[in-house]
């Protein structure tokens, strides 16, 4: 199940608790098995966006905030040092291709493009053997084709058809779906600032459940109730229906050499999108000394010692509030 969920878009952990679900109780337990997973999540992240709505300014919660948010970009940084040498050891073409992939995003090529492209990129090398110009035509063939678009108002539809398309593409770990909600909410939409972006990440990171309650807390933030139910919503949508219709189609993806060379290059890709993000938000939640200094401790003590991010996360609340303070 594990393998399968890896090779569809959304969030894993999500779609893995939708999986058995599915597995032990057809399609009440699908039902159920992913909306129980994502409930209290939801539920919890709604009532800390109102407060950062109503109380945001109040110096104690701009504290914790100002002590979260580099602890979130050690977070990511952790992921990626675990799970690079991983997605790049079967050969030095994905090394190369994490690179290229580096390269398009920190030109702005929308996500869905950088992965996709990889993906095909790195299928066709498998079936021609070589790393060279075919492979490389593709993927720049394919970053060609993106553009940027007008941006649009906020409404209920609008925000519920941003989600759902973002819940239907993103691959790989939750820490993407920071790529395209910058590229799509920050960049193109202006819908948020960074800031409020990190804000909602950090939000999303200290309470339990998956990540995508990022979308939770943005949701409210944009339309109140019902832009927080529309957003969550339209993020874990796409996950229920193709797990549904992933199912009967299990034992052949295990064994398709294409299916495993795809996911071999967005997995590369993904990771090239989390490290360009992560940089390039860094500059708005490391924004002085001590910021600086939570996030190189917070980046040791998970490094180094393995320490939980729950705890990393409450302590570094806890100087946020001290630093914030003092200042």
């Amino acid at each position: 199940m594990l393998g399968v969920v890896n090779l569809i878009p959304g969030p894993s952990s999500t779609e893995l608790a939708i999986f058995i679900g599915y597995e032990e109780a057809g399609w009440l337990g699908l039902v159920l098995g992913g909306g129980c997973f994502i409930l209290p999540a939801a539920l919890m992240v709604t009532a800390l966006a109102w407060a950062y709505v109503r109380f945001g300014t109040i110096p104690q919660i701009e504290g914790i905030l100002y002590g979260i948010k580099p602890v979130v970009i050690a977070i990511v940084v952790q992921a990626l040092w675990g799970l690079t040498p991983k997605a790049v050891k079967k050969s030095l073409w994905l090394g190369a291709l994490g690179l290229l992939a580096c390269a398009a995003s920190a030109l702005d090529v929308d996500p869905l493009v950088v992965l996709v492209g990889a993906g095909v990129a790195s299928v066709v090398q498998r079936r021609l053997g070589k790393g060279d110009g075919t492979a490389r035509a593709v993927l720049f063939g394919g970053f060609a084709g993106a553009g940027a678009t007008a941006a649009a108002p906020v409404t209920l539809v609008a925000l519920f058809l941003s989600f759902l398309k973002i819940g239907a593409v993103v691959f790989g770990s939750g820490y993407v779906l920071l790529a395209f909600l910058r590229a799509d909410l920050v960049d193109r939409l202006h819908w948020l600032t960074e800031r409020q972006l990190l804000d909602a990440v950090a939000i999303g990171q200290v309470t339990p459940g998956p990540v995508f309650t990022t979308a939770t807390f943005i949701g409210y933030i944009l339309g109140g109730g019902y832009g927080a139910l529309l957003a969550t919503v339209g993020i874990f949508l796409p996950g229920f229906l193709l797990v549904a219709v992933s199912r009967p189609l299990v034992a052949r993806a295990r064994r398709s050499p294409a299916a495993g060379a795809f996911l071999d290059g967005v997995n590369v890709a993904a990771l090239a999108l989390m490290a360009v993000v992560t940089t390039q938000l860094a500059r708005a939640a490391l924004v002085d000394i001590p910021a600086m200094l939570i996030a190189t401790v917070g980046a040791l003590l998970l490094i180094r010692w393995k320490v939980s991010s729950t705890w990393l996360v409450a302590g570094a609340a806890l100087a946020g509030v001290v630093a914030h303070g003092l200042r």
